[in-house]
């Protein structure tokens, strides 16, 4: 019995030591974006692979604070938006269809940000529900057409839930509640925010490099950094 418990000590031991030793990614080449050294962004209306029309707007809206913050002069949503308008570019999908050197002939821009959203709102599933955002971007110079960087990131209610204690039906019932109340609410609209800091902001390991107006400009990022 000793002996058992003293090699299942050694094996969940040796679990831990490895799992606090994991390798990170390999670093993202930055090569095009160094070159690059874009400082004022265009950030394009998002596409939406989402069944939620919220997420278009949600995401637009929270990208351009943490590139702002990142050291960016990032263009006005308003105006990029009334500007598309103007020209009879309505969607999303017609917006990102544009040749990149008409976008640097309206917008002056030094880059674009695409953004695709991949999943937005509130999910219901048995005894639980769940507000999650998950989107991805990439950037593009719209100078040469090189694409200087692409990430993805997500952001999820169950980061933070705690499980209820109320036995099953309680648990039925809060996952019901929360859901009505997230939808109705648009709670995703919170965690938009919080994935376009994940996905965009600086400086972060394989993220976004920080801009021109950040303390952080043209320094390597830790792996630690996350």
């Amino acid at each position: 019995m000793n002996k058992n418990r003293f090699s299942l000590a050694a094996t969940l031991a040796a679990a831990s030591v490895l799992a606090g030793c994991a390798t990170p990614p390999p670093p993202y080449d930055y090569a095009a974006f160094q070159r690059a050294k874009p400082a004022t962004l265009l950030v394009m209306p998002p596409l939406n692979d989402s069944p939620d029309v919220k997420a278009t707007p949600a995401m637009w809206a929270s990208a351009t604070l943490p590139l702002a913050e990142a050291g960016y002069y990032v263009l006005p949503v308003t105006l990029v938006d009334e500007t598309f308008r103007q020209n009879g570019v309505e969607t999303a999908s017609d917006a990102q269809e544009i040749p990149l050197p008409k976008l640097r002939d309206f917008f002056g821009a030094d880059a674009a940000v695409y953004i695709k959203v991949t999943k937005y709102g509130t999910s219901y599933a048995v005894v639980s529900s769940e507000t999650r955002v998950e989107a991805e971007a990439k950037v593009v110079d719209l100078r040469s057409g090189e694409l200087l960087w692409q990430g993805k990131a997500a952001a999820s209610s169950a980061e933070q839930q705690q499980q209820n204690q109320g036995g099953l039906i309680g648990l039925l019932v809060a996952a019901v509640v929360k859901q009505i109340i997230g939808t109705a609410s648009d709670a995703a609209y919170n965690y938009a925010g919080i994935a376009s800091g994940r996905l965009l902001g600086a400086p972060r390991y394989n993220g976004m490099l920080a801009g021109p107006r950040s303390p952080y400009f043209g320094k390597p990022v830790p792996a630690t950094v996350r």
